[in-house]
């Protein structure tokens, strides 16, 4: 049985919808007109919808069948009302193709794709509620995390559920807020979300980061195919098979429903794969109050195997209680032209009707017949001048979400009222288990059960593998897991770091929608201890960070790389170090205090300043260890070696050096969610300004330099072919009076197999200090990430989640000669893995060759 109402009313409409043979529809749509309202079947076929006394217009849907209509009385008791669907009866139009035309598909997207961003301007506000149930279960794990997943709770038969009931409202252009007014949940509820679905619009450019079919790019993504038109109710819809012309990660296929004439879209049916994870889509659409076709229903299935975890999710969204608001300046009759078909009859209507400077309005006044390109052209100007009236033109979406104080209270005759459908028994299980381990836990922490599955308080193998203390609401104490690894310098080493964490939260922004505004404190003690040197030394830092402000204080005797920048992981250099017996980690040591300070000033622009007061000391190796006697030389010196520089020895000395920068994103887009803005990745060039001076006698200060250093880094998209990323950096010693090895300009370069720098802004075979340079230096690093190039051609392997990248990198020093490298790169093997090959040339010639690994340019992974 379906429960569904929209209040205790007495009576309503109850009944089942099932296909010709019998068979049940499960999940079909009803829609009510008259309360602008969605409800779907159970997984039997019945419904159930309370309604007040009155009479009613019910349309019954089904992709893929005929929808029927239904004028219903409701009294005071139950009317019953079995429905029956019909396969759908589709004709094709009498169009002839030929191998010179054009599929009639294209037409009817030009004009659809012409009208979406009309639509997304046409309705000035809405509200409605909405009803997701999400359900899924874990189908297999590896069977090493069988033990800790079943201590959990977690096993394969069990079922996850969740529900929520929001109250959303829309405002034009781009404001969203959504009030959750119940949850009910057994757990393990967000996982795979599809809200980036229900509460996106197919009629924007881009959805869940995927090209739409309905965007004005979509010609370059897509292949479209006409398959013929039906009749619901009395909208003519035609049938449109998408199809990506490039398969693989993050473009839809599947079908799409358009309304003729009004060229919106009635229902879709779509698969699109991420991460190698797919996902169906289906949406049904209805013309609330006949003035805007909305989303009434949707319904979404995830299904996908991460690291040896088999998952598979499903949710059911449905809308109610559409209440919409026209934008009055777009209640306009037009027909759209196919400029492409009828190319004399386009010329006519734009020499007749159209003037210079015309707005959208005045121009449907004059004419209501209007070219696609005509259409897109003056919506797009429409949206412009909107967004210059704006508060904040640069705010591209606005999401308000907070969460009911009572969510999470709402009894059974609440859900029962809710539910668009019943409970299934293995739903009601699951809701079961998950009470009944959440029962166990609660005894656990009173202390019934004989065994806790977690300790509380200190333990002596922390001290071991690290552990959190919550010392109050705010403050943590942490035990970091040891670190340590092995260089030429101290031998083997251990690190061992303790952490103090102190939080403040602005209590007067707490109950509100807003994002309560944090401040954060970290005092982290970390001590190093070198067992070939047989010498302790340490550092403690302090960093504060609050919403625009960071303050980062360290200070001790620490030992550094040359290149501050740390081009060597000290992991990687262990392994370079034990196994392959090269010394390329260059090390000296320091007393120091730092004081690091960045403010942003506006969300467009930052500013940064350092000051560094350090003696710095010579080290020299001090171990000989190998792992194997491979009776070679001994390991080479901690001394760098530069083409500049006969020696890069050096006497200990005094170094204050100061630092001013400045970080520009001028055309930066932003994403605004609780009053918080949040930056739309690349959507504006990253500039930076830095000076660095070398301040002499200050404090002793035996350095005297001035460093000026300009920058660029930018990503961009060049449509479905690929994406180019390009950093370009380049600096000037003004003055170089007095300087020191560590003071010159160094560059990421690479010596090891293994790549754990930033890929675009580092070089994979360029030696670490060979070119360093105290005078003139350009950087350029280019790396285009192919859709679809080589091997990428075969469709199996795009799916996998391979792309290929292409790389050159160049350095210009007055040495340099030209340093060039140029690559090619397997990215995304088993989703994080990358594969390069590069050569090197200095002059033109070649010089060298190498093959390295490093983690996938599309995982966010910082190595710290």
């Amino acid at each position: 049985m379906l429960a569904f109402s929209f209040s205790a009313f007495a009576g309503g409409i109850r009944g089942k919808v099932t296909t010709e043979d019998g068979s049940p529809l499960a999940y079909a749509t009803i829609f009510v007109n008259q309360t602008g309202s969605g409800a779907v079947t159970g997984l039997e076929g019945d419904y159930e919808i309370s309604l007040p006394s009155g009479s009613y217009d019910l349309v019954f849907q089904y992709l893929g069948y005929e929808s029927v209509s239904k004028e219903v009385t409701v009294n005071d008791t139950w009317t019953i009302l079995d429905i029956t669907l019909k396969s759908q009866a589709i004709v094709l139009q009498n169009v002839t193709i030929t191998a010179a035309d054009e599929d009639p598909a294209y037409t009817i997207m030009r004009k659809a794709i012409a009208k979406a961003k009309f639509h997304t301007q046409e309705i000035d506000t809405y509200s409605a509620k909405v009803y997701i149930k999400g359900k899924g279960r874990l189908k297999d794990y590896p069977w090493i995390a069988k033990k800790a997943l079943e201590k959990e709770g977690v096993t394969k038969d069990r079922l996850f559920i969740s529900e929520s009931v929001s109250e959303v409202i829309y405002t034009r252009p781009n404001k969203f807020e959504e009030k959750v007014i119940a949850v009910y949940s057994s757990g393990n509820d967000n996982e795979t979300s599809p809200n980036e679905y229900v509460f996106g619009s197919f009629y924007e450019p881009e959805i869940a980061e995927t090209i739409s079919p309905l965007s004005p790019k979509s010609f370059s993504y897509y292949r479209f195919e006409y398959q013929g038109t039906f009749k619901d109710r009395s909208y003519e819809v035609s049938k449109i098979k998408v199809t990506p012309r490039s398969r693989g990660d993050n473009v839809f296929e599947g079908t799409l429903f358009i309304v003729e004439d009004w060229w919106s879209i009635h229902s879709l049916d779509f698969k699109v794969t991420k991460l190698g994870i797919d996902f169906q889509v289906k949406q049904i659409y209805n013309p609330v109050e006949d003035k805007a076709w909305l989303p009434v229903s949707q319904q979404f299935q995830v299904e996908g195997k991460v690291f040896g975890f088999e998952f598979e999710y499903e949710y059911l969204a449905t809308v109610k209680d559409y209440k919409i608001t026209l934008n009055p300046d777009l209640q306009l009759d037009m027909q759209v032209i196919d400029e492409k078909l009828e190319k004399e009859y386009s010329e006519q209507i734009k020499t007749q009707f159209s003037k210079k400077d015309q707005d959208l309005k005045e121009r449907l006044e004059s004419g209501k017949e209007i070219t696609n390109k005509e259409l897109r052209k003056l919506v797009k100007e429409y949206e412009k001048e909107e967004l210059k009236k704006s508060d904040e033109p640069e705010v591209v979406s606005e999401r308000i979400f907070k969460v009911d104080s009572l969510a999470h209270k709402k009894d059974s005759s609440f859900w029962t009222e809710m539910r668009p459908t019943a409970l299934t028994a293995e739903e009601i299980k699951g809701y079961h288990k998950a009470d009944s381990l959440a029962e166990i836990e609660r005894k656990k922490e009173e202390g019934d059960t004989l065994k806790s599955s977690k300790h509380k308080g200190f333990q002596p193998w922390d001290i071991l593998i690290g552990d959190n203390y919550k010392l109050s609401k705010t403050s943590t104490f942490i035990i970091h897991t040891p670190g340590g690894g092995f260089n030429t310098v101290e031998g083997f080493n251990l690190i061992y770091k303790i952490g103090y964490v102190k939080r403040w939260v602005d209590r007067d922004s707490v109950n509100t929608h807003l994002r309560p505004k944090v401040s954060r404190l970290e005092i982290t003690p970390i001590a190093r201890y070198a067992f070939s040197r047989g010498k302790l030394s340490g550092k403690l830092n302090i960093n504060y960070r609050s919403t625009n402000t960071q303050l980062v204080v360290e200070g001790g005797r620490y030992v550094q790389q040359f290149n501050a920048d740390e081009p060597i992981h000290p992991l990687v250099n262990t392994f370079t170090t034990l196994l392959l017996e090269k010394t390329l980690m260059k090390l000296y040591e320091r007393d120091f205090i730092d004081i690091n300070y960045r403010q942003r000033i506006n969300p467009k622009l930052t500013m940064t300043a350092s000051l560094d007061i350090a003696r710095r000391t010579e080290l020299f190796n001090t171990s000989d260890f190998q792992l194997v006697d491979r009776s070679k030389e001994a390991y080479t010196s901690n001394e760098p070696v530069n083409q500049l520089l006969s020696t890069t020895t050096f006497p200990t000395h005094n170094a204050v050096i100061g630092s001013l920068g400045f970080e520009a994103r001028p055309w930066q887009k932003y994403r605004m969610r609780n009053g918080r803005k949040y930056r739309v990745e690349n959507s504006s060039p990253l500039f930076t300004l830095d000076f660095t001076h070398g301040f002499n006698n200050l404090l002793n200060s035996d350095v005297d330099y001035d460093l000026i250093e300009v920058g660029v880094k930018h990503s961009l998209r060049l449509g479905i072919r690929g994406k180019l990323d390009v950093a370009l950096k380049g600096g000037k010693f003004v003055n170089n009076r007095k300087m020191y090895f560590m003071d010159y300009a160094h560059f990421l370069g690479n010596q090891t197999p293994i790549i754990t720098t930033d890929p675009v802004g580092s070089f994979r075979l360029l030696d670490y200090y060979i070119y360093s340079t105290r005078d003139k230096y350009f950087t350029a690093n280019v790396h285009y990430h192919f859709r679809k190039f080589l091997v990428t051609q075969i469709p199996i392997i795009r799916l996998t989640g391979i792309t290929e990248n292409v790389f050159v990198n160049y350095l210009a020093t007055p040495l340099s000669a030209d340093y060039t490298e140029i690559g090619y790169s397997l990215d995304g093997i088993l989703r994080i893995f990358r594969l390069e090959g590069a050569v090197s040339f200095t002059n033109g010639a070649y010089q060298n060759y190498g093959f390295r690994i490093g983690v996938a340019t599309s995982v966010n992974l910082g190595f710290d």
